[in-house]
This record gives structure tokens, sequence and C-alpha cells, in this order.
């Protein structure tokens, strides 16, 4: 299953950032070597948020990345959320679903 990570930033996330990133970036990369982040970044102008695609069994696996991350425990993500993202196309889609006359 697939599952979003949402992260409401804070106003100074991009002065406060640089102390931090080198291991949110690792914890992610991290991640995505063991098949569980598929894709990551921030929302872009203005800079408020950030959307994590995560793959796994359960919204777990986005959860203990957020608990892991030093984004969070310093207070650039001011809120976080996880949502489960029915994926219905493309060639990762969990659940792959056509029209019925397609062809």
């Amino acid at each position: 299953m697939h599952y979003l990570l949402f992260y409401e930033l804070d106003r100074n996330y991009l002065l406060r950032r640089g102390e931090f990133r080198d291991a949110h970036l690792a914890l992610a990369w991290e991640a995505h070597a063991r098949g569980e982040l598929l894709l990551a970044g921030a929302l872009g102008d203005p800079v408020d948020g950030a959307v994590l695609l995560f793959s796994g069994p359960t919204p777990g696996v986005a959860e203990r990345f957020a608990q892991a991350d030093p984004y969070v425990s310093h207070g650039l993500v001011t809120r976080w959320w996880v949502r489960e993202w029915r994926t219905v196309v493309g060639d990762g889609a969990v659940e792959p679903t056509r029209p019925h006359d397609w062809g």
C-alpha cells in the first residue's frame, strides 16, 4: 500500500534547515534504500510543506519516519499526518485499474 506523509513547515524552515538537513537526508536515503520511501520533497513557492511517498503494509512505516526525523524533533515541522493513497494508474500502482473497454 502507498502512504503519503504530509509536513507543515515552520515559517522559518528555510533559515533553520541547514543545521539538520544532513541528518534528515540520511534518514530519507536510508528509508529509500530499504524500499520504504519512494519519493520526497518540499512544496515550492511558498515552501510551507512537504510530501513524502511511502510504500509498506501499514502507515507505520511513514509514522516511524516522522517520529525519527530531526526536522520534526527540532520543530521545523509544525504538524504532520499520514494518509493512505490508493494508487490505481501507473507502473507502481498498488491497485492497477483500467477502463472496461481498455484494449
